[in-house]
This record gives C-alpha cells, sequence and structure tokens, in this order.
C-alpha cells in the first residue's frame, strides 16, 4: 500500500491590525484542525491556548476536531477590542467635532 499524499494546509492568525502570521503546511491524512493548529507552532508563538481560541475553515467556525481537506485555510480568531457599533459611534463623533 503506497503511503497517501500529504494534504496542504494553511493557518492564519492576525495579532493586531496589520499583522498576520501564516503557516504553510503539508500534513498526512487524516488531518483536523487541531491536528494544524500543533503542527504550525502558532499558538506557542502567540501564547494562546487550542482550548480557548476560536477557529474557523475559510471564515466559518469550526471545532479543534473538524477534518481538513487539500487547500483548507484554518484561521484562528482573536477577540474584538471594542464592540463594532460603539467603534462606529466614536467614529462618527470624530468626524462630526472634525467640521
Amino acid at each position: 500500500m503506497a503511503p497517501a499524499e500529504p494534504i496542504h494546509v494553511e493557518v492564519v492568525y492576525c495579532p493586531r491590525p496589520g499583522v498576520t502570521d501564516l503557516v504553510a503546511l503539508a500534513l498526512a491524512p487524516p488531518v483536523r484542525v487541531v491536528d494544524a493548529l500543533a503542527a504550525c507552532g502558532l499558538l506557542e508563538r502567540h501564547g494562546l491556548a487550542a482550548e480557548t481560541v476560536k477557529v474557523g475553515v475559510w471564515s466559518r467556525l469550526a471545532a479543534l476536531d473538524t477534518p481538513l481537506r487539500e487547500r483548507d485555510r484554518v484561521e484562528v480568531y482573536r477577540a474584538l477590542q471594542v464592540d463594532p457599533k460603539e467603534a462606529r459611534r466614536q467614529r462618527y463623533r470624530r468626524q462630526r467635532a472634525a467640521r
């Protein structure tokens, strides 16, 4: 029996606006989200715990045991710093004050 072809996936995390940490991996199947997170080392570099982060595959929330397919993109999400509605209010106030 021939060895299975590796599955190519990407794991990406943006610790702050304008900064992206992207890791391309080739892993032996079967591959789950948790396997990709462990192999990339991204969580350790940024001091994150796999149990506490929210992750998604192609912008859709996914559980850690979700199987991955060829060319999937695993995204690690960070918590919001400001509520989007409040950020919009603050921008409006700044623009109004500038006039």
